[in-house]
């Protein structure tokens, strides 16, 4: 029997392509920062990379920087779009704008992984931002049984689902795609 906080199944996920305040290192959070020309770039190499690989829907974060990405990837695949604000970003709080390595920094954190324990009493707290996460996710597999779905999200969505599913942090670049991948209890997290 599956814990309650995990999906029924494997799913897609990619992070959002990148932003100018993405190069510049900062918090960015709720903050509605669009792509760059690198970011739509990456969009457009996630969409390639996407090309031969099955997936029925499209779900982003209402941010428009995975609302463009998803709509780039859809558009290569011929795919629906649906927006669902449960794969928003974490709310940074007072954190949102600041450079993270200034903050890790004052708080004497080297890894990012830490940077969960830290989130400031303004902002989500990091165990709010797996439990949403995993419940949208959750909900569109269970309504779909089907259909093989893309979620187009942001780094600290798929770092806490990571954590919670894989039980580990990993590299999450910008416009590449990921499978979490389910076999039996266990998950895994595979780049595509």
């Amino acid at each position: 029997m599956r814990p309650s906080a995990a999906p029924s199944r494997s799913f897609l996920c990619v992070r959002h392509g990148v932003t100018d305040w993405n190069r510049q290192g900062r918090f960015q959070g709720l903050t509605d920062i669009p792509l760059n020309d690198e970011g739509i770039t990456q969009a457009q190499a996630a969409a390639r990379r996407l090309r031969d690989i099955r997936f029925d829907y499209v779900v982003s974060s209402p941010l428009i920087r995975a609302v463009k990405t998803a709509e780039i990837i859809a558009a290569g695949s011929g795919k629906p779009v649906a927006i669902d604000a449960d794969l928003i970003e974490c709310d940074f709080g007072s954190f949102e704008g600041r450079p993270i390595s200034e903050v890790m920094d004052e708080h004497g954190i080297t890894a990012v992984e830490a940077l969960a324990t830290i989130l400031p009493e303004d902002g989500e707290p990091w165990p709010s931002v797996s439990r949403r996460s995993l419940r949208c996710v959750g909900q569109w597999l269970d309504r779909y049984p089907q259909a093989a779905m893309l979620f187009v999200c942001h780094d600290a969505i798929m770092q806490s689902m990571s954590e919670a599913l894989c039980k580990k942090w990993f590299n999450n670049r910008h416009g590449t795609p990921f499978r979490f991948a389910q076999a039996g209890e266990a998950w895994t997290l595979e780049e595509i």
